[in-house]
């Protein structure tokens, strides 16, 4: 199988919506900013790992304690994730903090500031 293949690009999607579905509603963790998102799901070809690219509106340590927070709270998003995803395997997750949403505003903001200029 093909990183970019079909099936891949269904399971990354499938695993993306369940992992949104179980941070947003289902961990309590007060450490979990509430403005956290899911930004993108990279799952192996053999289903035996995968990268969560997370995105927190907030300042670094907020950030800081929420990837501690999912990173504590991985073993139980995992069963919930293979309750709810009929795969072969369950795939580990690592948590990634996804800073590309913080870089485009500020980009914007500088273009906006060239352009007064």
């Amino acid at each position: 199988m093909r990183k970019n293949s079909i099936k891949n690009t269904r399971i990354n999607e499938e695993v993306l919506r369940e992992l949104s579905n179980i941070i947003r509603g289902e961990i309590k963790d007060p450490r979990i900013d509430p403005l956290t998102s899911v930004v993108a799901v990279e799952v192996a070809p053999d289903l035996k790992s995968c990268k969560a690219y997370i995105s927190v509106l907030g300042d670094d340590a907020s950030q800081q304690d929420t990837i501690a927070g999912l990173k504590s709270a991985e073993g139980y998003i995992r069963s919930k994730l293979a309750k709810n995803i009929n795969l072969r395997n369950t795939p580990e997750i690592r948590f990634i903090m996804d800073q590309s949403i913080e870089y485009g505003v500020n980009m914007s903001k500088l273009i906006d500031d060239v352009n007064r200029e």
